[in-house]
């Protein structure tokens, strides 16, 4: 348990948006505190249909770090609600168990469920073990589609990364469906007390795209569409320092059609 880190922000950050159809224009910076949270990303296409879902796909990256230059804390937990514009269609696609994923390289994850892949990217933690000089490890980040329906859908990521053994890491994200204003999606993620907090992310990039078969029609996991002329999205995490990081989107999108 020393050697596992807490990839989860990467993933809570990366889930949130891909529902909510998300598109970063810019990189876009949220500061509490002694917190710095910088996100970029591009959704396309850029234009969606009024009134019928479309495929999408994500390309995100995030950075986090302190102002003062010291270690960032852990993320315990995070909490999303997403605009009902974007969704998740995962009816005919394999679903991939923990199981299949515990204490395995990238490859072997790769491997062992092939057709559930719906991201890929890496992620990069900071560890500071007590009386230690802080060091950066980096892995491949794979993200998996775990089972579930519209209604209920798990996610799991893997990552793999020398921390500093070789070591996998397997966490779940629950995405459920809601009906609460403009808000249509929660995104939720526990995350239990890892290394004795000495890994915090600080960094991942991350491509989230899956178009598949299903009885003869091609489907997309990924689906958005532009009925207003923007998205809605309100989150929140809490860090192992008691900080708690929220915030509310509003991003424009193209409707067309």
């Amino acid at each position: 348990m020393r050697k596992r880190l807490n990839w989860t922000l990467a993933l809570g950050a990366v889930v949130a948006l891909v529902v909510a159809g998300v598109a970063v224009a810019k990189p876009t910076t949220i500061v509490l505190g002694n917190l710095v949270l910088t996100i970029n990303g591009e959704v396309k296409p850029k234009a969606l249909p009024k009134k019928k879902l479309a495929p999408i796909t994500l390309k995100l990256s995030a950075a986090l770090k302190t102002k003062d230059g010291k270690h960032p804390p852990v993320l315990r937990s995070f909490e999303a609600e997403l605009d009902k514009d974007g969704t998740l269609d995962p009816k005919g696609l394999p679903a991939c168990k923990p199981g299949k994923l515990e204490a395995r390289t990238t490859a072997a994850a790769k491997k062992a469920c092939p057709k559930s892949i719906i991201g890929k990217g890496f992620a990069e933690a900071e560890v500071e073990f007590p009386e230690s000089a802080p060091f950066k490890a980096r892995g491949p980040l794979i993200v998996f589609h775990g089972g579930g329906s519209k209604a209920k859908t798990k996610i799991y990521v893997h990552v793999y990364a020398n921390v500093p053994a070789p070591t996998a890491f397997i966490t779940p994200v629950v995405v459920s469906k809601i009906n609460k204003g403009p808000y249509g999606n929660k995104v939720t993620s526990k995350i239990p007390k890892i290394a004795n907090d000495a890994g915090s992310t600080i960094k991942f990039e991350i491509t989230n795209q899956k178009k598949f078969k299903y009885k003869g029609k091609k489907k997309s996991y990924f689906l958005a569409k532009c009925s207003k002329g923007k998205f809605f999205a309100q989150g929140s995490g809490k860090f192992s320092d008691g900080t708690r990081l929220k915030g509310t989107v509003i991003t424009p999108c193209t409707p067309k059609g």
